[in-house]
């Protein structure tokens, strides 16, 4: 029996929507509650990355990830919503991808959004936050937030797929990372085949 969990996706404007859509689809498959954030820039890599029409934004998402009750989806300004308090029961949030602007305004603790205050939500309640960062060449202050936001407890899966497993599709390079991903909030899955397995 699969223990149903609460948890928060955060999508940003980093190249990767495709990475937050699979998570997203792999949690709602097994029943968990999700409540999904995306920025404004997140929609246009919808439309760019994903050829979704993100005009009519409700209506795009039950496109993508179709009806389901445990689909919660918020504003970035619905200050309201019950993520943004610590009182909520939060299995855990995971940013993918995470672009370097959001990464930097959490690291500071900066919460301009509902997605940045949500994440600030979890570090300050020592609950797991997952940031996978998506943007190569990364410099020094790129990786200064990511020390910053180890250090205060988050955990940094970036979008680096393996190829142990040799990958046929694209499929299962996506399928790779957000495995690795589901590892971190120890929710089962069999998106690849593990090493030795």
């Amino acid at each position: 029996m699969i223990e149903k969990k609460i948890f928060t996706v955060g999508i940003t404007g980093a190249s990767g929507a495709i990475y937050g859509v699979r998570l997203v689809e792999t949690l709602l498959k097994q029943d968990h509650q999700v409540h999904l954030l995306m920025t404004d820039a997140a929609w246009q890599v919808f439309f760019y990355e994903l050829n979704e029409d993100v005009a009519d934004r409700e209506l795009c998402l039950e496109r993508v990830f179709g009806k389901s009750d445990n689909l919660y989806y918020h504003t970035q300004q619905d200050f309201s919503a019950p993520i943004a308090s610590g009182s909520a029961k939060n299995d855990g949030m995971i940013i993918v991808p995470c672009s370097m602007g959001t990464l930097a305004k959490i690291a500071h603790s900066i919460s301009g959004n509902l997605l940045e205050r949500t994440a600030d939500v979890m570090l300050k309640e020592r609950r797991r936050l997952i940031i996978v960062p998506r943007e190569t060449p990364l410099h020094s202050t790129h990786l200064e937030n990511m020390k910053r936001l180890s250090d205060q407890g988050a955990q940094i899966v970036p979008a680096m797929p393996g190829f142990y497993h040799q990958p046929k599709t694209m499929d299962d390079i996506i399928h790779f990372v957000v495995g690795k991903i589901l590892d971190q909030v120890e929710v089962e899955h069999d998106l690849f085949k593990r090493w030795g397995g």
